[in-house]
C-alpha cells in the first residue's frame, strides 16, 4: 500500500519550488518542511533576489518553519530539499536539531557529505529521491546560463 504523502510526494513540492526559482533566474533549489504530513514552510533559493548569498532555500524553509511553530527546534520535522544541504545550510539544520533530512539530487562538490559536516546526532538524513528530476532541473539552468 502506498501511502499519499510519501517522501516522493513531499519532493514534488520541493520541486515545485525549484521550478520557482528556476523561472526567477535563482539557482533552482527548493525546500519544503513538513510536520505530521503537513507543509508548515515553503521557499526556494532568492540569492540573487535578495542580493544574499545565506538566502538558500533550505535557511529561508528554517526560518519559515521556525516562525510558524512559534520556536527555534524542528526537531519532529522533516526538511525536504532538491539539493544536498551546503555546509552552511547543514550548520543551520544542525542547530535546528531538524529531525530528519531528505534531499534530491547529490551535491559531489560542496555538499554537506562530501565537506564532512556534521549534523545533530538525532538527525537523519536520506537522499536520492526523484535525484534525477533535481539534476535535470540543475542542468537545464546552467546550460540556459551559459547561452
Amino acid at each position: 500500500m502506498i501511502l499519499p504523502y510519501d517522501d516522493s510526494y513531499f519532493m514534488k513540492k520541493a520541486l515545485q519550488e525549484a521550478e520557482y526559482a528556476f523561472e526567477q533566474n535563482e539557482i533552482p533549489v527548493g525546500a519544503v518542511i513538513v510536520i505530521k504530513d503537513r507543509i508548515i514552510a515553503r521557499a526556494h533559493n532568492l540569492t540573487e533576489q535578495l542580493n544574499d548569498v545565506t538566502a538558500h532555500a533550505e535557511m529561508q524553509a528554517i526560518t519559515a518553519a521556525a516562525n510558524f511553530l512559534g520556536g527555534k527546534y524542528l526537531r519532529a520535522c522533516t526538511l525536504y530539499v532538491t539539493l544536498e544541504p551546503c555546509q552552511m545550510c547543514a550548520g543551520a539544520l544542525y542547530w535546528s536539531q531538524i529531525g530528519k533530512i531528505v534531499f534530491g539530487a547529490k551535491d559531489e562538490q560542496r555538499g554537506c557529505g562530501v565537506m564532512g559536516t556534521q549534523l545533530h546526532p538525532k538527525t537523519v538524513i536520506t537522499g536520492g529521491i526523484l535525484a534525477m528530476e533535481s539534476t535535470t532541473l540543475l542542468k537545464r539552468f546552467f546550460e540556459k546560463r551559459r547561452e
